[in-house]
């Protein structure tokens, strides 16, 4: 005699909560990388223009100057004391778990998420990360955006990631077990220092530009680099109205490499940390993800700051947008029942 009770499906969700960016990958194969804005309209004319009470991702961006715009994640956390901004960390997640789903949850299934965030979040927010996805999912998992990273690449063992986001540059040691909190760092020099160093950067050297810090996001974006310039940086912005081209290749090289330095230490600080027989393996196993990884030169100048210490290899993920999100997959696919925390 078979049950005639219909089991409910499992759709199984990876989300890489990013500060600027966020992932999403789902075990029915839907992929999907958002701009973790959330805007409402400011009154009732913006509202009656844009005809939607809520507005996220590119759209909101688009729109900023009718919306009260939110950037919830700043330096990776959810911004303390603002009802707001948690409400716009559920909009984000809600949104992305409706991308995963196809656009629509079937009645009877069941929803597990792996959400990574940076380390610091795990300390700070983790608590209030779950209570935002009550009612959202069934069943929830919170890690590391860097333990995600390499689960998803299988560097379990004698390997070092640093994820170099927009908020936080993190750093996790993997020994071959969870990693512990002496095994992680969080370091706020990553892809908004830079935009701000370099909005800074331009203003004292061209004060008649006019300038926003989304411009400047998007010029590091095309053209970061660390190191020698392969052509002259050249953008062309508005100066008392008249669109006028400047030459921004110092202060952009100066913006990019004011995050060497910090991460440099920060993994010359790690290194010894590991059992001395196995430091040579671990230099030799450094992966690099994140989206400020792609700036130009950054991983060769990150190699090269690894000489003091005998020397060592880094290698680049090859897929920074999504490397979190599929690792957080892979752990979802992965994880006993046990270790979920049951949400409804």
């Amino acid at each position: 005699m078979t049950d005639s009770k219909q089991q409910p499906s499992v759709l199984h969700v990876g989300i890489d909560l990013g500060t600027s960016r966020s992932a999403v990958s789902a075990s029915n194969g839907q992929r999907h990388v958002v701009e973790s804005y959330v805007g409402w309209p400011v009154d009732m004319v913006a509202r009656k223009v844009l005809k939607q009470d809520v507005l996220i991702g590119t759209p909101a961006i688009e729109n900023r100057t009718m919306l009260d715009l939110h950037r919830p994640l700043e330096r990776g956390l959810i911004k303390e004391g603002s009802e707001k901004d948690l409400e716009a960390v559920k909009q984000l997640l809600d949104h992305l778990i409706e991308l995963a789903a196809g656009g629509k949850r079937k009645a009877k299934s069941q929803v597990r998420a792996v959400v990574g965030v940076p380390a610091e979040a795990m300390r700070v927010n983790k608590q209030q990360l779950a209570n935002t996805l009550k009612g959202s999912v069934d069943a929830l998992m919170i890690v590391s955006e860097p333990f995600a990273v390499a689960y998803g690449l299988d560097a379990l063992l004698h390997s070092l990631i640093v994820d170099v986001g927009a908020g936080t540059t993190d750093f996790c040691l993997m020994r071959g077990h969870f990693p512990t909190e002496e095994d992680q760092r969080t370091l706020t020099h990553a892809g908004d220092s830079i935009d701000q160093n370099l909005l800074q950067l331009i203003s004292e050297h061209h004060p008649e530009a006019q300038v926003s810090i989304f411009m400047v996001r998007a010029w590091k974006e095309k053209h970061g680099f660390v190191g020698k310039p392969q052509a002259p940086v050249k953008v062309t912005v508005p100066v008392r109205g008249k669109p006028t081209e400047i030459d921004i290749t110092k202060e952009m090289r100066t913006a990019c490499e004011s995050i060497v330095e910090p991460i440099i230490e920060t993994m010359l600080d790690l290194l010894p940390r590991v059992e001395p027989e196995f430091q040579a393996r671990v230099r030799g196993n450094v992966i690099l993800s994140g989206g400020s990884s792609l700036i130009s030169g950054l991983r060769a100048a990150l190699q090269k700051g690894l000489e003091p210490i005998g020397g060592g290899s880094i290698r680049s993920v090859k897929d920074p947008v999504f490397a979190g999100s599929e690792g957080c997959l892979a752990i979802a696919l992965d994880a006993p029942d046990k270790d979920w925390e049951k949400l409804r």
